[in-house]
């Protein structure tokens, strides 16, 4: 078999049992790890490979209280301190699952994934609930029979954890799907995620992202000001306190494609958080340029790049500014004249 991206440290699978609006909640665990064979690979690339381009999704850190949430407590026996196998990780996390989704009625059971991969730059634990769907088959009869088989087109509970991140003590390193926000919030108190949003960070994220899919796509002049201008009006026209919809600002400012934008969104070096209230301040951003020294404060739109009236020299670092308002004219005028005597 050829080396694989994801190369398989562990994986295994178990079984939660949940029916929808019941507050029972059981697991059926599997007595060993899987062998990573060619199909356990192919399940885990797909799998690796369908997260990761999903957007929607929430990024965080471990909440500090391990008494309350103690998969990280769980994480570090294992994977620092050696006091337990892989084996028996996995069952605390069914356990801890288990608890979880008992308390939200409309959390149902599957399969559920466990599998530590490893890539060039880093190392992940990867936690997914798939459930079945039953689909058609031909025989080599060519009769018509049933086929059950993983339905991984509609994964809407998953998240994993960067280990190299965590290790490192960096600022966020777990992901998650956001999905239905109910579902969401019990996946994420089962990985015991602290997904504190920082309104001003995230917007920036935003901004740059907008701006350097505008480049990618190799949009110039008003075709750019006017893909910018629509991401701007979107943000701005929402309520106060109203978080952002990454699929429907998509929708919004890139409606023939706007696949492509959502996969931009949602790559995960940007790290770009779903369901963040924009900050309008960053987001002006998008549409104009702002600095200031001691001595001058400077807005312009971005638009007045494009139609002269503001052009900048980069090999003397100036910014001239054309069409001056009569008023600040004959200020400046009157400023430069020699005091009478």
């Amino acid at each position: 078999m050829p080396e694989a991206v994801n190369q398989i440290t562990d994986c295994i699978v178990h079984r939660l049992i949940k029916e929808q609006y019941q507050r029972e909640a059981a697991v059926e665990l599997r007595t060993a790890p899987l062998e990573a064979n060619e199909s356990v690979q192919r399940l885990i690339d797909h799998l690796n490979k369908l997260y990761s381009g999903r957007a929607g999704k929430g990024y965080g850190r471990f909440e500090d209280n391990e008494d309350e949430y103690p998969t990280q407590k769980y994480l570090r026996q294992h994977l620092v301190d050696g006091e337990t196998d892989f084996l028996a990780f996995s069952g605390q996390l069914m356990e801890r699952l288990r608890i979880e989704a008992a308390k939200e009625h409309l959390a149902t059971g599957g399969y559920v994934l466990i599998a530590k991969i490893t890539t060039e730059t880093s190392s992940y634990l990867l936690v997914a609930i798939v459930t079945e769907v039953v689909g058609s088959a031909i025989t080599e009869g060519l009769d018509v029979v049933d086929s059950v088989h993983l339905d991984m087109s509609h994964l809407r509970v998953a998240g994993r954890i960067d280990l190299t991140a965590w290790q490192a003590d960096a600022e966020r390193y777990i992901s998650f799907l956001k999905g239905r926000s109910d579902i969401a919030d019990y996946f994420k108190l089962f990985l015991g995620c602290n997904d504190i949003l920082k309104p001003v960070e995230e917007t920036r994220k935003l901004v740059a992202a907008l701006e350097q899919f505008a480049t990618e796509r190799n949009l110039e002049g008003e075709a750019r000001d006017q893909f910018l201008e629509r991401a701007y009006q979107y943000l701005v026209d929402l309520d106060k306190n109203t978080p952002v919809s990454l699929e429907a600002l998509s929708n919004h400012v890139w409606p023939d494609e706007p696949d492509t934008l959502q996969q931009k969104l949602a790559d995960e070096e940007l790290g770009l958080s779903d369901g963040f209230v924009p900050d309008r301040r960053v987001a002006r951003g998008l549409v104009k340029f702002e600095g200031k020294t001691s001595f001058w404060k400077l807005s312009f739109e971005r638009s007045g790049l494009r139609n002269g009236h503001i052009r900048y020299d980069e090999e003397h670092d100036t910014i001239i500014l054309s069409g001056i308002p009569d008023d600040l004219r004959q200020e400046l005028i009157e400023e430069r004249r020699p005091d009478d005597d």
